[in-house]
C-alpha cells in the first residue's frame, strides 16, 4: 500500500479528514512501508551526492521501522553514510547511559547496527546544565538549519495528542525548548521507569514550528488507545490542546495507522456518513447499534424517520426499517446464553454454541496469571459447573508485575517459618528492603513467578479445577526480567502448538485485546493465531471453535458480540472472590495505568456497563454480562 502524500478530504469517504491518512491491517506491514519510504529517500539523496537529514522518534511505535532499516542495511546493503539525524526529544535530566535515555534507545534499536557516522547523530543532551538550556536549544535549532533542514520527520503520537514532547497548550510557533511533561505522558512511561514517581517531569523537545519546517512528515499510530486522539487530530479543529492537530497546516504529512488506531475516524466508525456502503451483516448491525446510541432508543423503537435523519436511508432500499430492527434484535438475542459450552439437546440455531458434544474439552488461554478470572471469570465458572473439562493455560509468568514488597513478605515469612532454609534468602531480603525498583535478578523473578502461580492455583481451585488441568507455559519471550520483552521465537510457537495438540480441545478462549499492539496480550494473541493457522487442517481442529474475549481494558462493541454470558448477582460475587485470590494484583499495582480502581471494581463496572447497554438497546435486564467474539479460522 502506497503512503505517498495525497491531498486530504478530496474523496467522499475522507471528506471529514483534514490530514492525509493511510490505514493498514496491522502495524508490522505499516512499519515496513514507512521504512521503505525512508530507504528510498536515502538512496535518492545518495544518487544526488547529497546528505539525507532524518528527524527521528522514540517510543514503541517506530521500533519495527528501525528493525526493517537495520535489516535492509545488513541484507540489502543500504548505507547510512550520507545520513544526518536529529532526534525529537530527550528526558531532562537524563544521563546518556541510562537505559531509559533516548540515546540508549536509539543505539540499541538503530545506530549500533548501521554504518552511520557518529558525528552525524544529534540527540538532545539531557545532562546540560539548567543555566545553559536556552543556549543549547538555540544551538540545536541552528544545527538543523546548517544541515539543510529535515528532509523526513518520523513522529509518534501520545494519548494527549502530543508530538515530540509538545504537550497540550504548546504554541504553534514553538521551537526547541525545555518543557513540563503532562501527567498522562508520564503515566504512559511508568512501566519503563518502574513507577510514575520515577519518570522525569521535564524534557527537551523540538518545537511545533521546528517539526512543521520538515519537508516530509510521517506520523505513526497503533492501537485502540490512540484512536480517539487520532480522530481529533485528523478530523477536529486545530487546537493547541491537541498539538498534533497543528499538522493540518502542513502540505506533506501522512498519518500511517493500523486498523485499531483508525477506529474512531468517521469513515471507519460510521462509514454511511461518507458515502455508499457495502452492506454486509456486520456493518448493518454496526449501523443499527450506532443509531440506537444516537437516538437513545431501543432497537424495536427505531423508526423510518430515524434512519432517514441519520443518513441511513440507503439501508431502507433493501429492507423496511421494521425488518432491519427485527434482524438486529434477533441477532443480539441469539448471542445471549447461560450455556457458554453449548446447551445439551437444544436447538443450535438459536444459540451461539453447539449442543454437541455435550461435554467439551476447553482451553482458556490467559496472557497473565489473572486475565482468565478478570476477563471471563463468570463464564469460566459456568463452564466448570456445567461439567466441561476446562484447562487453564497461563501463557506468561507475569513475574514483573509483583512488587518487591510482596516478594519480601514471602521471603520473610518463609525465613521465619523455616529458619534453617537456604542462606541466600537472607541476602535477597537485604537486597529487597527499601528497594522499590523491579529487580532483574533471577532469584527475585523466580520467586515472583512462584507467587503468581500459587495465586492462580488458589483461584482455579476455588472454581473446582484440578491442578492437573492448570498449565503454566512461561513463554520465553516474556522472561527478560524487565518491562522490555524479546521478539517471540520458534520456541514460543512450539510450546503453544504442543499444548493445543496434546489437549485437542473442542473450545478455545483467548484474549483479543488490541489496546496496545506491542503489549503482552497482543504478542500472546499473535503467537496463538499463528499456531492456529498451522493447525487448522488437523482433524481434531475441525471440531474446535475459538472465542476471543476482552476485558483487561476494553470490551467488544455491541455489534461484534457473538456470545454474551449473563451473570447473576451470586456469580458476580464468585468472580470477585476469584480475583481476590490474586492478592499481589488486587490493589493498585505498578502497571495498572491511569485507572486507579482496583481490578475487581474495574471489571465489575465494565460487566455492569455491558449489561446496561443490552438493557438500553431493548434486551433483558441482567446484573452483568461477559462478551465474546467468535474467531473463524
Amino acid at each position: 500500500m502506497n503512503i505517498s502524500y495525497k491531498s486530504p478530504g478530496t474523496l467522499e469517504e475522507t471528506r471529514f479528514e483534514k490530514i492525509h491518512s493511510v490505514i493498514f491491517n496491522d502495524s508490522k506491514n505499516a512499519s515496513l512501508e514507512v521504512a521503505h519510504e525512508i530507504a528510498d529517500l536515502i538512496k535518492k539523496k545518495q544518487k544526488q551526492n547529497k546528505n539525507c537529514v532524518l528527524g527521528l522518534a522514540t517510543g514503541s511505535s517506530p521500533i519495527s521501522v528501525y528493525q526493517e532499516l537495520v535489516r535492509m542495511h545488513e541484507e540489502d546493503d543500504l548505507s547510512f553514510k550520507n545520513v544526518i539525524t536529529f532526534n525529537l526529544d530527550e528526558y531532562f535530566p537524563m544521563d546518556k547511559d541510562d537505559i531509559n535515555s533516548y540515546h540508549h534507545f536509539m543505539s540499541i534499536h538503530l545506530f549500533d547496527h548501521i554504518d552511520i557516522n557518529k558525528k552525524n547523530i544529534h540527540i538532545p543532551n539531557g545532562n546540560i546544565s539548567i543555566e545553559k538550556i536556552n543556549e543549547y536549544c538555540a544551538t540545536y535549532e541552528k544545527q538543523i538549519v546548517d544541515a539543510g533542514g529535515i528532509d523526513f520527520q518520523l513522529l509518534g503520537i501520545g494519548r494527549t495528542g502530543h508530538i515530540g514532547f509538545n504537550e497540550p497548550g504548546s504554541n504553534y510557533s514553538s521551537l526547541t525548548r525545555l518543557v513540563h511533561l503532562d501527567y498522562m505522558t508520564r503515566n504512559d512511561a511508568r512501566k519503563s521507569f518502574y513507577g510514575i514517581e520515577n519518570v522525569p517531569t521535564t524534557a527537551i523537545t523540538m518545537g511545533i514550528r521546528t517539526i512543521r519546517k520538515s519537508k516530509r512528515i510521517v506520523l505513526m499510530a497503533w492501537g485502540n488507545n490512540k484512536s480517539s486522539v487520532v480522530q481529533k487530530a485528523i478530523e477536529g479543529e486545530i487546537d493547541s490542546n491537541i498539538p498534533s492537530s497543528f499538522l493540518q497546516k502542513h502540505n506533506n504529512v501522512t498519518f500511517v495507522l493500523d486498523e485499531a488506531a483508525s477506529d474512531s475516524l468517521t469513515r471507519i466508525k460510521s462509514p454511511w456518513r461518507t458515502g455508499s456502503c457495502d452492506w454486509n451483516e456486520e456493518l448493518k448491525a454496526k449501523a443499527v447499534a450506532w443509531l440506537c446510541e444516537q437516538t437513545e432508543k431501543s432497537i424495536l423503537n427505531l423508526t423510518e424517520s430515524d434512519y432517514n435523519e441519520y443518513n441511513l436511508s440507503e439501508l431502507l432500499l433493501r429492507k423496511s426499517y421494521y425488518d432491519l430492527n427485527l434482524d438486529f434484535y434477533k441477532r443480539l438475542h441469539r448471542s445471549i446464553t447461560g450455556w457458554p459450552g453449548g446447551k445439551p439437546d437444544s436447538d443450535d440455531k438459536v444459540r451461539p454454541e453447539r449442543s454437541s458434544p455435550a461435554k467439551k474439552r476447553v482451553i482458556i488461554f490467559s496472557p497473565h496469571p489473572d486475565d482468565d478470572v478478570i476477563s471471563m471469570g463468570g463464564t469460566f465458572d459456568r463452564l466448570v459447573s456445567q461439567g466441561h473439562e476446562v484447562h487453564i493455560v497461563y501463557q506468561t509468568s507475569g513475574n514483573i508485575a509483583v512488587n518487591n514488597s510482596d516478594v519480601l513478605k514471602f521471603l520473610e515469612v518463609t525465613s521465619s517459618a523455616f529458619p534453617n532454609s537456604k542462606c541466600e534468602n537472607k541476602e535477597l531480603i537485604n537486597m529487597l528492603k527499601g528497594n522499590n525498583e523491579i529487580l532483574n535478578h533471577p532469584e527475585v523473578r523466580k520467586i515472583a513467578g512462584i507467587i503468581r502461580e500459587k495465586e492462580s492455583l488458589a483461584a482455579t481451585r476455588f472454581f473446582g479445577i484440578p491442578d492437573s488441568q492448570v498449565h503454566f507455559l512461561k513463554l520465553p519471550f516474556y522472561e527478560t526480567g524487565t518491562v522490555k520483552k524479546n521478539i517471540p521465537t520458534e520456541i514460543d510457537f512450539d510450546i503453544t502448538r504442543d499444548i493445543i495438540t496434546n489437549l485437542k480441545p473442542h473450545q478455545i478462549y483467548a484474549a483479543g485485546d488490541l489496546a496496545d499492539p506491542h503489549g503482552t496480550h497482543k504478542v500472546c494473541l499473535d503467537i496463538f493465531l499463528s499456531v492456529l493457522d498451522d493447525l487448522k487442517n488437523k482433524s481434531f481442529m475441525k471440531d474446535c471453535w475459538v472465542w476471543l474475549y476482552r476485558g483487561a481494558w476494553h470490551e467488544w462493541p455491541i455489534h461484534l458480540i457473538d456470545m454474551a454470558v449473563p451473570m447473576s448477582p451470586n456469580q458476580v460475587l464468585r468472580k470477585r472472590k476469584a480475583i481476590f485470590y490474586h492478592q499481589t494484583q488486587k490493589d493498585n499495582v505498578m502497571f495498572q495505568g491511569d485507572d486507579n480502581r482496583e481490578f475487581w471494581v474495574r471489571t465489575e463496572d465494565r460487566n455492569r456497563a455491558i449489561a446496561k447497554k443490552f438493557r438500553d438497546i431493548g434486551m433483558s435486564d441482567y446484573t452483568a454480562i461477559e462478551t465474546f467474539k467468535r474467531y473463524h479460522f
